[in-house]
């Protein structure tokens, strides 16, 4: 079987699912139950433990991990106390590390994130960065002991898709840990799309909690995943600059 593992850890899904913008807490759990995901992502800062029924409610904490994000932060230092308060209040280890101080475009910053990264490894935790798309920067995070690297396709809730492409492929040929596109892709096509480039995995949150049908749009994308992973292993032929046809142009109405 063709898993996913990531810190000593497999996944037979390659869809991590985001948990914002969902219209009810019933969407979103019946959409990580037709996605297949095996990840989500919750911000620390929309958990509400006094509410009747909380985000936390719609996760299976038998079949699906919970990454913490600790979006909202604006440097190193909140990012870092945001986990460790995530960590004493029971949640697992495994953080979403997020700093965006630039409130237009939510670009990570790369200096507070390498900073953070870290001392979150340092510490223990299982860190999976939210970056820009970077190869250098993205190098230095594994490096510095986390466990994937998230560079963004574009802008955060953007749904613009793989505008960072050709950066993207640099940084999946030289990683050594997986690669998992994150941030701006707004359509099937376009997870199946980084997928074919070889990443390991994408995550989406925008373009299918804020869809019509959530749920249906969940599947669709774990269809477009899994096909895009697939082509990637069979071996794309390379683009062609020319015509070539697929069928011989001599012989093959021969009798002889």
């Amino acid at each position: 079987m063709d898993e996913l593992v990531v810190a000593g850890r497999s996944f037979s899904s390659r869809l991590f699912l985001g948990t914002g913008k969902f219209p009810s807490v019933a969407s979103l759990r019946d959409t990580i139950t037709a996605t297949g995901t095996e990840m989500v992502t919750v911000a620390l800062r929309r958990v509400d433990p006094t509410a009747d029924e909380d985000i936390l409610d719609a996760i299976d904490d038998d079949r699906v991990l919970l990454l913490t994000n600790t979006s909202g932060a604006d440097d190193a230092e909140e990012a870092v106390r945001l986990a460790r308060l995530a960590r004493a209040a029971g949640m697992p280890t495994w953080i979403k590390l997020e700093i965006t101080p630039e409130p237009r475009y939510l670009l990570p910053d790369p200096v507070e994130t390498l900073k953070a990264a870290e001392i979150l490894c340092a510490d223990g935790f299982t860190v999976l960065p939210y970056c820009n798309a970077d190869p250098v920067l993205c190098k230095r995070l594994e490096e510095a002991g986390c466990a994937t690297v998230m560079p963004l396709g574009s802008w955060i809730g953007s749904n613009q898709g793989l505008r960072t492409k050709g950066a993207l492929e640099i940084i999946v040929e030289q990683a050594l840990v997986p690669v998992v596109v994150d941030a701006g892709i707004g359509a099937p096509s376009q997870a199946a799309e980084a997928m074919e480039l070889g990443a390991d995995a994408v995550l989406v949150n925008t373009a299918i909690g804020t869809a019509g049908d959530p749920v249906a749009m969940g599947r669709a994308f774990k269809l477009a995943v899994d096909a895009g992973r697939a082509g990637y292993l069979a071996g794309l032929p390379a683009a062609a600059g020319g015509a070539s046809a697929s069928s011989p142009l001599t012989g093959f109405l021969s009798t002889s």
